[in-house]
């Protein structure tokens, strides 16, 4: 039976004094040719898709299994707002739908934080969906920051010069406005920003996010691998128990993505 996911909207309201946390996934409807476009080729526009209903599928895992523990609520922010059928089955029961807001990302940003603050929760991480991987170490981690006394932004960098997280308590837009989104600026450009208005930044260990042919690489050694753990002793790396099990499958039935995986993905994405 298909789970009921609640939609937040300008009704939905937590009781303040909870002080519950928000753990939400930025994410696209998984729609054929509209996700992973970069990767398509070698993928197809269907496999990609797939892949992103892997992902959002993993981390909603994660997010599941730390929420109770933390005083945690999971939510998926999703674009285009008028398509949460495109969720149906991807998330555990509990779950809850916001439909993103705005032209750009940074707007999209700023009115997520917006939303879930004044659906009474009392912190919020908005994360990105491209991180199968990421260990929920990191989530709790940011959870239990943003439950400290004072004003901060909780920010986790991804190696590519972006951010995997950004966790709030009060919608700061100055931390949104003219950032270069999609640039290896956007990280240092955000910690400029919450300098100048004086918001104390906490930064959580580096993780990557999944949008090209090398960090598709990189997920496939991570989940095909030997289990490990990350550079923190006794931190592990999110399962990615469904990302893994597609990985396996593409790699078996298409030959430009073994090509990739083998170590070859300049010849690989040009086919």
């Amino acid at each position: 039976m298909t789970p009921v996911y609640s939609l937040i909207d300008n009704r939905t309201r937590w009781a303040p004094g909870d002080q519950l946390c928000a753990f939400a996934l930025m994410a696209k409807a998984p729609r054929v040719g509209s996700v992973k476009t970069r990767l398509t080729p070698p993928l197809s526009p269907e496999d990609a898709a797939e892949l992103s209903r892997c992902f959002i599928r993993d981390m909603a895992a994660e997010i599941s299994a730390i929420a109770d523990s933390h005083r945690g609520v999971g939510v998926v922010a999703f674009t285009p707002p008028d398509d949460a059928a495109a969720f149906d089955d991807l998330l555990p029961p509990g779950f809850h739908l916001l439909p993103q807001r705005g032209s750009d990302l940074g707007e999209r940003l700023l009115n997520a934080t917006e939303d879930l603050l004044a659906a009474g929760f009392a912190a919020m991480c908005l994360i990105n969906a491209d991180s199968p991987t990421l260990p929920r170490r990191r989530l709790a981690e940011a959870a239990e920051l943003l439950r400290g006394p004072g004003d901060r932004v909780v920010l986790g960098e991804a190696d590519d010069g972006g951010y995997y997280l950004i966790g709030l308590k009060h919608a700061h837009a100055y931390l949104f406005h003219n950032i270069e989104w999609s640039t290896p600026r956007v990280f240092r450009q955000s910690i400029e920003r919450a300098a100048r208005i004086g918001l104390e930044v906490v930064r959580l260990k580096s993780w990557y996010d999944v949008d090209d042919g090398p960090t598709l690489r990189r997920l496939y050694e991570e989940c095909v691998g030997p289990p490990r753990t990350t550079e923190d002793p006794g931190v592990s790396r999110g399962s990615a128990a469904e990302t893994g099990r597609f990985l396996r499958e593409l790699a078996a039935r298409n030959p430009a993505i073994r090509a990739l995986l083998a170590g070859s993905p300049e010849k690989a994405l040009h086919r």
